[in-house]
This record gives C-alpha cells, sequence and structure tokens, in this order.
C-alpha cells in the first residue's frame, strides 16, 4: 500500500475493533494485534472484514500501533521521558511524540535504529508469510 494514512473512520473502527473492557489504542497495555473481544469481531467483521481496501488499512493502522506502543513500552522501562529520549537519539521531543502516536505512520528504519540504539538495544527485521491477521 501507498504511504497514505488510515482515514478518520478507519481509526475508529481500528479503535473499536480493539476494545476489551474499554477502549483499546495508543493508551493499550495489552499487545494483541489480533481482535480479542466479542465486541471487536463483532465490529471487524461488521465494518472491515470482506473489504480488501479497510482490510489493509487496519493491517497497516495495527502495525503501527504495535511499533508507537513498543517504543513507549521500551522508553518507560527505562524511566525515561520523552524530552531525555529525544536527547539520547539527537532529536526533538515532538519527534518522540510523533514516534509514539499509534496513527503515526512515518516510522523510519534509520529512526528506529537510533531510538534502539538510543535504549541499549537493536532492531531485529523478520520476513514472514504474508497471511493476513487473524481476526477470529
Amino acid at each position: 500500500m501507498k504511504n497514505a494514512r488510515p482515514s478518520a473512520a478507519m481509526r475508529r473502527e481500528y479503535d473499536f475493533a480493539n476494545m476489551k473492557g474499554g477502549v483499546r489504542g495508543k493508551y493499550a497495555k495489552s499487545s494483541r494485534s489480533a481482535v480479542s473481544s466479542k465486541v471487536g469481531k463483532f465490529l471487524y467483521n461488521r465494518f472491515i472484514a470482506g473489504k480488501p481496501k479497510r482490510e489493509e488499512e487496519y493491517e497497516e493502522a495495527a502495525v503501527n500501533a504495535e511499533i508507537a506502543r513498543k517504543i513507549c513500552e521500551l522508553r518507560t522501562k527505562a524511566g525515561l521521558t520523552q524530552q531525555e529520549l529525544a536527547v539520547r537519539v539527537g532529536t526533538s521531543k515532538s519527534a518522540i511524540c510523533r514516534l509514539e502516536d499509534a496513527d503515526y505512520g512515518g516510522h523510519s528504519l534509520s529512526i528506529l535504529k537510533r531510538v534502539a540504539e538510543a535504549l541499549d538495544k537493536r532492531v531485529e527485521i523478520r520476513f514472514v508469510a504474508a497471511k493476513r491477521l487473524k481476526t477470529a
């Protein structure tokens, strides 16, 4: 898919499809990328399943949200503020804030490597089978 951002309606559907005891999204504590609740499954099946463009947007949104969640999780485990991480990475606090935003889709490998290095981690890339996210 092109570098197009999912529409606001698509992001709302993604948030609804990832509900479990409340709305999940960038504030989620769970790292599950598949739809897990009955309500989430219903909404996914109702608004996304069987619609290739929406399924593609949903998968892209899920990946972006997972990257953002992971960066935030690693930063907080390291006991760093966004400003402190920004200084270590050599960027601005607003850039770190964008990286931790579930709606941001501009994660480049170079910035991810810089963030990983600042957190004493490394980026690992894997190629896996090209199958869709499980939804049921």
